[in-house]
């Protein structure tokens, strides 16, 4: 299986976020990773910024979630095969308090990934967690468990990565899976479902949803495979939906300038590079060795781009493929759209025609989220690759790479303080001079993979490595 499509699950996921000031309820990409505060950041991490402490920490892919004086986090420790959320002491690092997930088995994921994926999120009161091995736990702010939701594992053999967010009185999740995809509203005090919106349509798709504020009402934003669609907070009612998109979504949409902006890719959304399926027929005619007609994965040919996903096509698992299944992926792959787009919001039913305002089609971004910037959107593709776009029109700026940042990247973009932060799963962050001509001001190796998006409050940035949460400031 091509690595950058079955890597996606591990990160989107979960890792993508910048929260909210401290003191203000936050979730993932709350902020869609614009630091909003006034406070300085570092230009160089090896020459203006400070470490304020560092704090050992088990590993996982969740970015730290910062309210007030805390910091929530989850950890995923394979040798006792034990998932936990976390509290740090902001102020220090230590350890406030520690909760076990009750998972009697841990989820399927890939070698790189982690089932500690999915960011916590904090209304002031309660923080709640999610993990594909369970589902959903809520605790208050010393670490008291009030409500616990089961709901997984899914069927999916890289996971779950999609974060709860929440608006009003709810928190929201949506699990886009090989089977049983779903949007759900959840009572933030009670724990118990207020809605439950199917989509059977869904295939497996990472990203988090994004709320949206639509006056009279808010929406849910969800970036599913092939397909952007707004849903009715109040009941989980869908309201209106563009398509394009890729056939796997792990980037989070963006909300900027009264529109929302996605940049998404997946191999074989090209038309250059189009992965496609024969006609069952006709595979039937030329695979079919036992004349049963389905198809086992061992009657398949060498090289054919059904059998590294074999298993997300066979929905029953009986380890063969009928004509529904077959047909059902080999659509996906015919729709499958890469493009970066930016989407006027609103509307009722397929929008496609009237809302999308521009496309763009090269340098898109496999996992991490974008980020609009002082009117340009900034993304970064595999190996390094930076891109600017005017956000008004859609026409490049800039693409250059990162001098030392070569290899992939996970973690999301996030801007502040006239500078843009690009991590690599290496460990290079570079820094960049936000601008159509943005310059590259500093790239600093922590030796230690990163996968997480780094968090900002009240200008302390919290880079959470595999080995542990550091805490800077600009000295």
């Amino acid at each position: 299986m091509n690595r950058i499509t079955t890597l996606a699950v591990c990160i989107t996921v979960s890792l993508l976020a910048v929260p909210a000031l401290a003191g203000a309820p936050t979730h993932f990409r709350q902020n869609s990773g614009r630091i909003e505060d006034k406070h300085p950041l570092p230009d160089n991490f090896e020459q203006d910024a400070r470490i304020v402490w560092r704090s050992e920490l088990q590993p996982g892919l969740s970015t730290p979630c910062v309210y007030d004086n805390s910091v929530y986090l989850t950890t995923y420790e394979a040798d006792k095969q034990e998932l936990a959320t976390v509290s740090l002491d902001r102020r220090t690092g230590e350890l406030q308090w520690k909760q076990v997930c009750p998972a009697s088995k841990i989820e399927p994921f890939h070698s790189v990934g982690s089932p500690a994926a999915s960011t916590v999120a904090c209304n002031g009161q309660q923080v709640f967690s999610f993990f594909g091995s369970y589902g959903l736990l809520c605790y208050d702010l010393s670490g008291k468990l009030l409500w616990k939701k089961p709901m997984g594992p899914f069927q999916d053999e890289f996971g779950a990565s999609s974060s709860p967010v929440l608006v009003d009185n709810l928190v929201v999740l949506n699990e886009d899976h090989d089977l049983g995809s779903f949007l759900i509203g959840i009572d933030q005090a009670t724990g118990s479902t207020v809605w439950q919106t199917n989509r059977p349509e869904a295939t497996r798709s990472y990203a988090t949803p994004v709320i949206w504020d639509a006056g009279d009402a808010k929406q849910i934003l969800v970036a599913g495979a092939l397909e952007l669609a707004a849903y009715d907070a109040r009941n989980g009612e869908k309201l209106w939906w563009v398509k394009g998109l890729s056939r796997i979504v792990d980037s989070t949409p963006v909300l900027s300038d009264g529109d929302v902006f996605l940049a998404t890719w997946t191999p074989g959304g090209d038309s250059s590079e189009r992965i496609s399926m024969e006609p069952f027929p006709e595979a039937l005619q030329s695979y079919d060795k036992n004349s049963d007609q389905r198809l086992e994965k061992h009657e398949l040919p060498e090289g054919s781009p059904v059998i590294p996903r074999f298993f997300r096509i066979d929905l029953d698992q009986n380890q063969k493929l009928d004509a529904q299944e077959w047909a059902r992926h080999a659509s996906v792959f015919q729709q499958a759209k890469n493009m970066a787009m930016r989407v006027s919001l609103g509307g009722k039913g397929d929008v496609t025609q009237s809302n999308i305002r521009w496309t763009y089609r090269r340098g898109l971004p496999t996992v991490p989220s974008s980020v609009v910037y002082q009117g340009l959107l900034y993304m970064v593709k595999d190996s390094g690759i930076i891109t600017s776009l005017d956000a008004e029109t859609g026409k490049r700026t800039k693409t250059d790479r990162a001098p030392v940042g070569r290899g992939n990247y996970y973690a999301s973009l996030f801007a502040g303080d006239g500078k843009v932060y690009v991590c690599s799963e290496r460990g290079v962050v570079t820094v960049l001079k936000a601008g159509p001509r943005w310059q590259v001001l500093s790239s600093h190796d922590f030796s230690e993979r990163i996968m997480a998006t780094p968090a900002v409050a009240d200008g302390k940035m919290f880079v959470r490595t595999d080995a542990a949460l550091y805490c800077f400031e600009k000295s």
